[in-house]
């Protein structure tokens, strides 16, 4: 994929510090941040109003949503990828987040390139129709 140019992406997280990380490392690289959310409500409310282009997903959120849920509700309304952030990788959550089909699924912490990568990666999936998250984190 070419320039992150233009892409918008909606950043769901719940630690202040790590969305502000990531709001700087994005802008940095040239993405535009649409928004900044801490709870799965906000979650799917901010993806329909503001039609990101994707969405980076926290799985533990404020609130009684959780962002595997939050990503379930988003998919079954809008055509919007969604690429995990996480620090949670035990089997459970593995297959609940698995089975909500993600674009993504990054462990943090993860470096800048894994991901850029990762976001390129969804973003040129989903342009070409493609969807394939076999069990592998990516």
């Amino acid at each position: 994929m070419g320039s992150s140019r233009w892409i918008r992406i909606l950043v769901v997280e719940d630690e202040g510090i790590t969305a502000k990380a990531l709001e700087e490392f994005l802008k940095d690289s040239g993405y535009e941040v649409v928004g900044i959310v801490s709870s799965g409500w906000e979650a799917v409310e901010q993806t329909a109003a503001l039609q990101p282009d994707l969405v980076l997903m926290d799985i533990k959120l404020m609130g009684p949503m959780d962002g595997v849920s939050a990503t379930q509700r988003i998919q079954s309304q809008l055509d919007v990828p969604v690429v995990y952030l996480t620090s949670y990788s035990d089997d459970e959550t593995l297959k609940r987040v698995l089975h909500s089909q993600p674009y993504g699924y990054l462990i943090k912490p993860f470096d800048d390139q894994e991901l850029r990568n990762a976001i390129n990666k969804a973003l040129y999936q989903h342009r070409q129709g493609q969807h394939d998250m076999k069990g592998a984190p990516i």
